[in-house]
């Protein structure tokens, strides 16, 4: 299983990254895990414009989500004609929501019909080769954080959350946590909101995960501040991520 970081700023894009997408592949399969504000055009660099297999989306913020209506232009006006249907995994509504970026109208041009869309629910599910588990976090839309497994080798990725005793669930002896930390450590956080890399740090140590990635860092958060406030609470391997960055796990 191989996990390419496309994009890792969170909220917003930055000056050096897109806003959140991942890339994961085993046996061939293509899956994007996010596709947020920016996100389709390096993601061409790591995979064929039109070689995508699946999509999955954790919530419906734009950092997230709002380069599927870009990809929907790519994947019906391609010089070959439209292309295929490939499925997109996200919560109740990704249709509409994504749909009515193109306008008050909606998809007046067929634009979803380049999709096929699967509503996520808690539980567990199979993309691809991938055996994929969803649990809910704790942010103000519906948003789920993924399990993803293949080879005997896990993936555990939280989208956004505030805090929740789900992160310690989702992240439990998980090879990799990408973990967002949108925020550094203050007294007067928000609630329920995002986790600040001490926050993160500490559902890492509890879960026993192999390595700590942290991501959706905002773009004026200083990554080494991030970093150094995860490592007081977590021993393990650390590390803050970066577009281009590739994680290989050998199953």
């Amino acid at each position: 299983m191989r996990l390419t970081v496309v994009g890792c700023a969170g909220s917003l894009p930055g000056p050096d990254s897109a806003a959140s997408c991942y890339l994961l592949e085993a046996d061939g399969f293509r899956l994007v895990v996010e596709l947020g504000n920016g996100a389709l055009g390096p993601l061409q660099k790591y995979a064929g414009l039109f070689d995508v297999d699946a999509v999955c989306l954790s919530h419906l913020h734009a950092d997230h989500c709002v380069d599927l209506y870009s990809y929907s232009i790519a994947r019906m006006w391609s010089p070959a004609g439209p292309q295929p249907p490939i499925p997109v995994y996200g919560p109740a509504g990704t249709r509409e929501r994504i749909a009515m970026i193109h306008g008050s109208e909606g998809d007046a041009y067929g634009l979803m019909e380049r999709f096929t869309f699967e509503t996520l629910a808690p539980g567990a599910l199979s993309i691809g080769p991938f055996d994929v588990s969803t649990v809910r976090m704790n942010h103000p839309v519906e948003t789920f954080g993924f399990r993803f497994t293949y080879g005997g080798r896990t993936i555990a990725y939280t989208g956004d959350t505030g805090e929740t005793s789900a992160v310690t669930t989702l992240a439990r002896d998980s090879d990799v946590f990408l973990c967002e930390a949108a925020f550094l450590d203050r007294p007067d956080l928000p609630p329920d909101l995002h986790l600040s890399a001490r926050q993160a740090a500490g559902y890492a140590s509890r879960a026993g995960t192999g390595c700590l990635l942290l991501t959706h860092l905002q773009p004026w958060t200083q990554p080494d501040k991030a970093f150094s406030e995860a490592a007081a609470a977590y021993d393990g391997d650390l590390a803050i991520a970066r577009p281009g960055q590739v994680v290989n796990l050998a199953g």
